[in-house]
């Protein structure tokens, strides 16, 4: 009997950055020296306490099942977490983990959507979100907020996108791939527009919350607005501030009967996260967060640089990111135009096959994202490869007519 999908599955399409890393990883295999920046995943390791931590729950043999939907003792360090850093209270029944960002947001979204109803999210999007709506029975429907608004949709966009079947608003900010990220009047101003729509439920993904620079402020819609805290489901997780992406811990606060729905999901799907995972994540979210300065330092370099080497490169332009580790470059202007080693560029798919083939260096294309022309580079990555990689990306610029 030959194999046929389901025909959920067959709306989605599989993870654009997945494809580039598997791509740059067989390249390098063959002996190419390839530099990706596809990944978004930080190069510095898991805190030295949060490992000490995972291995004292392996010794202690806290390695059995959980409850569903997270340990009593991870549950209360969230309840801490967002009273103290986003003046958020919830309780214990309000809290659920799962194993990553990925679940908590597809557990919302499988417990909620029905055929028909939309989930609205702007554009530039992580890959992921039209494609969970999909698998989910739902609608995705892009806004799309260009460069000349910093990548960051108007209050005006978020009043026409919205109608009768709208279910959800998925916030992203700092934003992947942009690193847009809405400052607290900004934030406000589209919560005016919510406010007026009281069908809508929203859910913030803040992942990138610790990863922000300069005088940026980072700030949660429910926080912004506790006119929306019954509608809102806050979600984060502790992967890209931690540097624990292999760890598999995303978390929510939110609405009981949501919370409740969620852990009804995980009970016959993936039931609880990884014990010990959730030992290091109590340490994680406990714990100091002073490592923070010094890596965020690191990235603000890093992302320094490659502005530098993208403002150099004729044909592209990107805005300063707030936050997040990604410069989303604008290529508008080499669409239609040849490449050095003579390839036609007529979409931005075929802008990063070339940066791949011909200048060894992985980035995802704006397509992936919503976001063409463009594409998205990952700085998550050392000084060293970065300074190769905008050498790489200047010579290629330069050749292109």
């Amino acid at each position: 009997m030959s194999f046929k999908q389901s025909d959920a599955l067959a709306r989605v399409q599989p993870s654009a950055t997945l494809a580039v890393t598997q791509k740059a990883r067989e390249l390098r295999d063959k002996g190419v020296d390839v530099i990706s920046l596809g990944a978004g995943e930080p190069d510095f390791d898991t805190p030295d306490h949060i490992k000490q931590a995972a291995i004292e729950a392996i010794a202690a043999g806290k390695t059995k099942y959980t409850p569903v939907d997270g340990i009593p003792e991870l549950k209360q360090a969230i309840v801490d977490k967002f009273e103290r850093e986003n003046g958020l209270e919830y309780t214990a029944s309000q809290i659920s983990v799962a194993p990553g960002g990925k679940p908590i947001i597809y557990n919302a979204l499988v417990a909620t959507l029905n055929p028909g109803d939309e989930v609205i999210f702007p554009a530039p999007y992580w890959v992921s979100y039209p494609e969970m709506v999909r698998l989910c029975g739902g609608e995705p429907k892009s806004i799309r907020a260009g460069i000349e608004t910093g990548f960051k949709i108007t209050p005006e966009q978020l009043e026409d996108a919205i109608t009768p079947r709208t279910k959800w608003l998925i916030f992203n900010s700092p934003s992947n791939p942009t690193g847009a990220g809405y400052s607290r009047p900004e934030i406000k101003a589209l919560t005016e527009v919510l406010l007026s729509h009281p069908h809508v439920m929203i859910m913030t993904d803040d992942m990138y919350e610790h990863i922000v620079y300069g005088d940026f402020t980072f700030s949660t819609v429910a926080q912004v607005e506790p006119a929306l805290y019954e509608r809102t489901l806050t979600t984060n997780g502790v992967s890209k501030a931690f540097s624990m992406t292999g760890w598999r811990i995303g978390y929510a606060g939110g609405p009981k009967a949501l919370i409740s729905a969620m852990r009804k999901v995980m009970s016959q799907t993936t039931s609880n996260a990884c014990s010990i995972s959730q030992w290091a994540a109590v340490a994680a979210l406990n714990g100091p967060l002073d490592f923070l300065k010094e890596r965020n330092a690191a990235f603000l370099r890093r992302r320094d640089r490659m502005l530098g080497d993208i403002a150099a490169c004729a044909g592209l332009s990107a805005p300063a990111p707030e936050g997040a580790f990604y410069i989303f470059a604008e290529c508008s202007a080499w669409i239609g135009k040849t490449t050095g080693a003579g390839t036609r560029l007529e979409t931005d798919v075929d802008v990063c096959n070339a940066l791949l083939e011909e200048a060894a260096v992985a980035a995802v294309p704006g397509a992936a994202f919503g976001g063409s022309p463009g594409f998205r580079i990952s700085y998550a990555t050392s000084d060293e490869a970065l300074l190769e990689a905008g050498k790489r990306l200047r010579k290629m610029a330069d050749a292109i007519t």
